[in-house]
């Protein structure tokens, strides 16, 4: 079947939003008596801050002035947990969010800008609070929504008192506050595909679906897809798959998968020498990598899908489930601002996790999940904030670093380089994770055309062919030279 994805996701620059960290604002209106953890609480503790939907319609201009044209929000519905990844109510945003009247209010604003807004759905479990599943809880056996979940024995466990008395119910990795949908049952389907729909409808841009190979279920998310996109065509899916993706993405199912592929191989080039020893986002080594080994990672991972599907991939570096990168890197900015760059001139469409561009750093969860200190703007790296401005803007000046062809130029050492080609325009990005200043003769290729002046768009310099290769081309250490094609001679 033919693969179509959004052409906006190919265009976005995603920011992720942990929606009770990010901004609490003055404009919301919680009910008398409801007490907050002050602003700034580590986040280790448990418990509620306040951030709200409010905070983020605040912070737009903020946002816009970083160059980010999409949001991605974890998730917003009731929920009795800071990450409200154990939703009671699907079809209702968290009160201490604002409500429905505030995601509205977020849509508005943000389409007003020419914003997208992608939500997360979480459809594989939900919580203790569940209305269904609390039906069960009161009325046992008799509950009509008995094969809503699936159940092992009586009395049910909800809070089991120790190892010797587990949960006798599906749950998620057997979190007793996690039920696990019956997906089988006609009414589950049913139910989660009107929630999608209606959030769709609502005016979302998308979903971003958590742990969905826990429903090994491949007609329903053929089944989702097919509600999504009539709800709205250009409605974006995307996955929390770890690994190499293959089957999710032929064009049934998902139009990407958060990156983590890519996310693990910029942490193995860019980090290799200040890699947290040990550290395994999502359960997965992150190798230290020379320049050819960077490469087969990144062409192994341009090769798996379709060129439809690549340009539409979440490229992050970071998310609430793993450590940020400072933390990965050891305090190692030049990790970070290689590793963004790459995000930015790669195919795919890359996810800033909030704070990262001010320098936010922690271990991973919840130590990843700290408060945007906002009131503390003197504490901010502005120079590391200014980096990511100047490579936002970097993309979106070129079309051809969104859209256009790739090919692998480079990969040398500690040098690594591609061509990025859209209507005969041409830019070549270049690489150099060590720490020496690299001089390196480059051959071009097919999309650079043999003969032609190039002229630096990121760090100073130009260069000719002669006899299609560019000689004595220099990329400062730790850093990145990108040269534009200006004329082909």
């Amino acid at each position: 079947m033919p693969i179509s994805t959004p052409e906006w996701v190919k265009h976005a620059v995603f920011y992720q939003i942990f929606p009770d960290r990010f901004a609490r604002s003055p404009r919301a209106r919680p009910l008398p008596g409801i007490q907050f953890k002050p602003w700034g609480t580590p986040p280790a503790e448990q418990g509620f801050q306040g951030g709200d939907l409010r905070g983020v319609v605040d912070k737009l201009d903020y946002l816009q002035e970083l160059g980010v044209n999409a949001l991605y929000l974890n998730p917003i519905f009731s929920s009795a947990a800071n990450h409200r990844y154990h939703t009671y109510d699907y079809l209702e945003v968290d009160p201490l969010l604002g409500g429905n009247a505030a995601f509205r209010e977020l849509l508005d604003a943000a389409h007003a800008r020419q914003m997208r807004v992608v939500i997360d759905g979480v459809f594989n479990h939900a919580s203790r609070g569940f209305w269904a599943f609390h039906h069960i809880l009161e009325t046992g056996g008799n509950s009509p929504y008995l094969d809503w979940f699936i159940v092992h024995g009586w009395p049910l466990r909800p809070y089991p008192p120790d190892a010797e008395q587990p949960i006798n119910y599906a749950a998620w990795w057997d979190i007793p506050a996690l039920p696990k949908f019956n997906i089988n049952n006609p009414g589950v389907r049913q139910y989660l595909l009107d929630v999608a729909r209606y959030w769709i409808e609502f005016g979302a841009d998308g979903w971003r679906l958590d742990v969905p190979e826990e429903i090994a279920d491949a007609a329903f998310w053929q089944s989702f897809r097919t509600v999504t996109k009539a709800a709205n065509p250009d409605a974006y899916l995307t996955g929390e798959i770890w690994h190499k993706a293959t089957e999710w993405l032929q064009g049934d199912r998902f139009d990407g998968v958060m990156n983590y592929v890519f996310s693990r191989a910029a942490l193995g080039f860019f980090a290799r020498e200040t890699l947290h020893p040990g550290y395994r986002p999502g359960g997965f080594a992150l190798e230290a990598l020379d320049a050819p080994a960077f490469a087969a990672q990144l062409d192994a991972m341009l090769a798996a899908h379709p060129w439809e599907i690549n340009l539409a991939q979440l490229n992050l570096l970071d998310s609430h489930d793993t450590a940020r990168v400072l933390w990965i890197a050891q305090g190692d900015e030049s990790a970070l601002r290689l590793a963004v760059l790459l995000q930015m001139t790669l195919p795919g469409a890359p996810c800033i996790y909030y704070g990262s561009e001010i320098g936010m750093t922690g271990g991973h969860d919840p130590e990843c999940r700290a408060a945007f200190p906002w009131e503390e703007q003197d504490e901010w790296n502005e120079p590391l904030r200014d980096f990511y401005r100047r490579a936002i803007d970097l993309r979106q000046r070129f079309p051809a670093l969104r859209i256009g062809s790739f090919e692998r130029l480079y990969a040398q050492k500690n040098v690594y380089g591609f061509a990025r080609e859209l209507n005969g325009a041409a830019l070549i990005v270049l690489f150099n994770a060590g720490k020496q200043t690299a001089h390196i003769d480059l051959h071009l290729g097919l999309s650079t055309g043999k003969e032609g002046h190039f002229e630096a768009v990121w760090q100073r310099g130009s260069y000719s062919a002669q006899a299609g290769v560019l000689h004595r081309v220099t990329i400062p250490a730790r850093d990145a030279l990108v040269l534009r094609r200006v004329d082909q001679l």
